[in-house]
């Protein structure tokens, strides 16, 4: 744990020289940083209560309170009584005052521009997702924003092999034959490109890609009708976010909607949060027998349901 608590320290210390570079008055504004963000209030609402605003930001009353007298003397803004309380006071942005955060907001945006400049699309897209990451976790609740559905793009059915080997040898100790399955499956996906009959989707949160599962024609050639949903994964940092539940409703549509009767999987009995979506899903187990693969014992399930 301690040193989960200097790592951490370390990245604050190192994520406030950034934030420095983003200050306000670096960017060329007159404006100090807890200014700023008072500013950026104000400019997304009507009318707010000073007491709301100070409890939102956690500011000191007093503190608070010289800002807006600084803002109201610039005429960047005015105060007053409200018209539903005359105890309180509420404060609004002049034009002036709009004027001013619009300069801002752009001075703001050119700094982070700078600072992103080097980065190429691939390391943008991480280090959002990474934000995003942060955010979920020192949230107070789960949840699923900026989760998006898609399908595969180049590249994603590379990652879904490598993701699938790196998470299973992680969490359960499988070698690589459950590797080179996965890659198995993923290539009969792409090599049939069954568009009507088949469909991949990966899982986005905040820009980062945190899951996938495919709907595909069933590997039984008995079972008429039947589609097979395969290699479904989460990522554990999306986990509890709502993900694999959003992946498996989505195949299911789009099994019904291809005119497939009845849906199958394979799974095994280690997999307890699969198997938990799976139930959720409508979905029951048919039948279990113990094998030895991907250098383990286990306990292979086959599930299925009427659609």
């Amino acid at each position: 744990m301690q040193r989960v608590v200097d790592d951490v320290r370390a990245f604050n210390r190192f994520y406030t020289r950034v934030l420095g570079l983003l200050r306000p008055d670096l960017a060329g504004s007159e404006f100090g940083l807890t200014e700023a963000r008072v500013l950026f209030e104000l400019a997304h609402r009507d009318d707010v209560a000073v007491s709301d605003l100070r409890s939102e930001l956690d500011l000191d009353a007093g503190y608070l309170s010289r800002i807006l007298s600084g803002f109201t003397a610039s005429g960047l803004a005015a105060r007053e009584k409200s018209a539903a309380d005359g105890r309180r006071q509420v404060v609004r942005l002049t034009d002036e005052g709009r004027r001013a955060f619009d300069e801002l907001d752009r001075l703001q945006a050119g700094a982070i521009d700078t600072l992103l400049a080097p980065l190429d699309d691939i390391q943008r897209t991480r280090l959002v997702g990474a934000m995003g990451q942060i955010r979920r976790m020192l949230s107070s609740g789960p949840g699923r924003a900026g989760l998006v559905l898609r399908p595969p793009q180049p590249g994603d059915l590379g990652w879904v092999v490598e993701r699938h080997g790196a998470r299973y040898a992680a969490e359960y100790g499988w070698d690589a034959t459950f590797e080179a399955l996965v890659a198995r499956i993923v290539a009969e996906f792409a090599e049939r490109r069954d568009t009507r009959g088949e469909a991949a989707w990966i899982a986005e949160l905040d820009g980062e890609r945190v899951g996938c599962v495919f709907c595909m024609a069933s590997s039984d050639p008995d079972a008429e009708h039947t589609a097979q949903l395969r290699l479904l994964l989460v990522e554990p940092s999306a986990r509890g976010a709502g993900v694999g539940s959003r992946l498996v409703d989505e195949c299911l549509r789009f099994a019904k909607r291809s005119g497939y009767r009845r849906i199958t999987l394979w799974t095994n009995d280690v997999l307890v949060d699969a198997r938990r979506i799976y139930e959720r899903a409508g979905f029951g187990c048919d039948r279990r027998e113990p094998h030895h693969s991907f250098g383990c014992d286990l306990v292979g399930e086959y599930w299925s349901r009427d659609l």
